[in-house]
């Protein structure tokens, strides 16, 4: 087998290795999020918002990657927990604004809390040398989200 096949075949693993690693490690960090009493649907939608700002409902649905009737369900639901704000935007009134609560960042900010803190308990669990190695790992890591983006 020739260098540049096998070069292929072993980013293809790495890949693949990865993409089930992130998978995994979000599934497991998910168990943390049924203590804010939303589905991950409503929790992404809210990230969405608490960390990019305000925006209509299909730049939500964009983002999410759903349709706009599948995303107005979820923002009904935000809204009637009082999570979110829904304002008429435009002059015929169709356009839906929607912007985040005080209290929806903070249902937010403590899902994301709880996550971190299983994830820093687990590495604390670590030896130092992994930690280390999980630390060049992440600048690598970063640098292949930069990559991915262009």
């Amino acid at each position: 087998m020739n260098t540049k096949r096998k070069q292929v075949e072993t980013n293809i693993g790495l890949a693949d290795r990865l993409h089930g690693m992130a998978i995994r490690l979000l599934r497991k960090l998910r168990g943390e999020d049924r203590a804010s009493g939303l589905s991950p649907a409503r929790l992404s939608a809210l990230s969405v918002l608490v960390y990019s700002g305000e925006m209509t409902l299909g730049e939500l649905a964009a983002t999410e990657q759903v349709r706009a009737p599948t995303m107005s369900v979820t923002v009904r639901a935000l809204e009637h927990a009082g999570l979110v704000r829904v304002q008429r935007g435009n002059k015929d009134g169709r356009q839906r604004n929607i912007a985040v609560t005080t209290r929806g960042k903070v249902v937010l900010i403590n899902a994301r809390e709880r996550r971190v803190k299983r994830l820093a308990d687990a590495i604390a669990g670590l030896p130092e040398t992994q930690r280390r190695r999980l630390t060049t790992t992440m600048h690598d890591l970063e640098n292949l989200i930069k990559e991915l983006e262009t």
